[in-house]
């Protein structure tokens, strides 16, 4: 992530092309019932399962929409999102969930195989799932198979460039199926991901690290990521392991040395990168940061990085705030995306098409990550911390996000965690906002179960 530009943000447009308005239902009162930790997580597993299962009819080959319709991404499945399906259904560690990371690990590689431009490993930042017709009239026919038989890249969002830290994901949930099912495509896969981001993002600058990655047109892009060689560090460490080949531990110490030279001693966090390869990018300082630098290189050096995102990225949303979509009588404690996002104008829309922020919305993934940091921490009080965290997250997904669906069918009640309490501003040029996204249901998986992905 870098101050301009982020994985998460659309590679070559702006998330307020094609915007719907918002609506978000209420639904329950803040005296409901908690359901057990075992039922919540199998909501989540259940709407992970709809997702895949949104488009029948195109075919068995497929991946997973990311958000419910209502966000206004139709079919779109995110890299990013599906390897954190894939990650979260091995974490329940049932023939079912297995199952199913393999069909999603399979398209993957079928994304990988069948590019319709390119056949060098890469994947594109998302693909499209199901048909639809998009806001100018255009209409878009095929499933994940086009017609042709290529992957069905998604243009008309202009998600067609590829990202380092999306390639990393992918090749790390595929090194989780080669762990889990012994299969060895998985690991051919993950290693043509790792190939290509070697021989894309390796750049000779002063503060080193791999690249973020191209565009659409395959152009490079010039920022370097802190959380891109974070996940470096997991896939290359994980590599390294499967493979047996000391080159994939040199790598890993490429991107190990970038992200220690992020480290701020002074205040006790990481920061985003660097535009140029020479000067750091100061603000703002992002939530997974802070967490993820924690999973993956797991010293106790950096440890008070966690500390730093509980405290300064805290927030508590109700429906008093400004701008809040919470029901009245609900509210939710968690973390926020960055230190940019408590400082959102809240006159202002997030961008074109967008409704106006909430300084105190809770994104609701970064809170996930930030509960499994302290549960894999273990220091005093920290399991009380993430438990408590873990179940506000299943208090959203009882109680918010009501009456969306997939695909056009109804999400069941209560499955499925939101992105957002309310709309909220990353600070990066985009925002997360309420709908129920497998992204965010999937870190939730990955925190209840205390599954690491990012440990070599």
């Amino acid at each position: 992530m870098t101050g301009t530009l982020s994985r998460r943000a659309l590679i070559g447009t702006g998330l307020g092309v094609g915007a719907v308005a918002l609506t978000v239902g209420g639904g329950g009162t803040a005296g409901a019932a908690a359901r057990s930790p075992g039922a919540a997580r199998h909501q989540a597993q259940a709407f992970l399962a709809a997702a895949m299962d949104a488009y029948p009819e195109q075919g068995t080959i497929r991946l997973a929409q990311s958000y419910t319709d209502q966000a206004g991404l139709f079919s779109t499945a995110f890299t990013y999102d599906n390897a954190l399906t894939v990650l979260a259904l091995l974490a329940g560690r049932t023939n079912g969930g297995t199952a199913r990371a393999t069909v999603l690990g399979d398209a993957l590689l079928y994304a990988q195989a069948n590019d319709p431009e390119h056949d060098d490993g890469r994947l594109r930042q998302a693909y499209n799932v199901g048909p639809y017709t998009f806001y100018d009239g255009t209409r878009q026919p095929d499933g994940f198979v086009r017609a042709d038989g290529k992957a069905n890249m998604g243009w008309q969002f202009g998600f067609t460039g590829t990202a380092v830290g999306d390639m990393a994901w992918a090749g790390i949930a595929l090194a989780a199926l080669a762990r889990r099912t012994g299969r060895r495509r998985f690991l051919t896969g993950a290693v043509r991901i790792g190939e290509w981001i070697d021989r894309t993002g390796r750049t000779d600058e002063p503060l080193g690290g791999f690249k973020f990655g191209v565009d659409g047109a395959n152009a490079k892009l010039p920022f370097t990521s802190t959380e891109h060689n974070t996940d470096l560090v997991g896939l290359f460490g994980q590599l390294a392991r499967l493979t047996g080949d000391r080159v994939w531990r040199e790598r890993r110490a490429v991107a190990r040395e970038f992200v220690a030279r992020m480290w701020e001693p002074d205040g006790g966090f990481f920061y985003t990168g660097t535009n140029d390869g020479v000067t750091v990018n100061r603000s703002p300082i992002p939530e997974d940061t802070q967490t993820w630098t924690h999973l993956a290189l797991n010293t106790p050096r950096y440890s008070r990085s966690l500390d730093w995102a509980a405290r300064e990225l805290a927030v508590l949303d109700s429906a008093d705030r400004p701008n809040s979509t919470v029901p009245a009588g609900q509210s939710y404690e968690g973390v926020t995306f960055s230190s940019a996002s408590l400082l959102a104008n809240e006159d202002a829309p997030i961008a074109s098409g967008q409704p106006k922020p909430d300084r105190n919305g809770v994104w609701f993934e970064g809170t996930a990550h930030l509960a499994l940091a302290l549960r894999d921490r273990g220091a005093a009080g920290d399991e009380k911390r993430a438990r408590s965290l873990i179940a506000a997250i299943e208090r959203a997904q009882e109680l918010l996000g009501v009456g969306q669906t997939l695909g056009g069918a109804p999400v069941a009640a209560g499955s499925g965690v939101v992105s957002a309490s309310s709309p909220l501003d990353t600070g990066f040029g985009f925002g997360y906002y309420p709908y129920r996204h497998t992204g965010a249901t999937a870190w939730y998986l990955l925190a209840a179960t205390g599954t690491n992905p990012l440990r070599a």
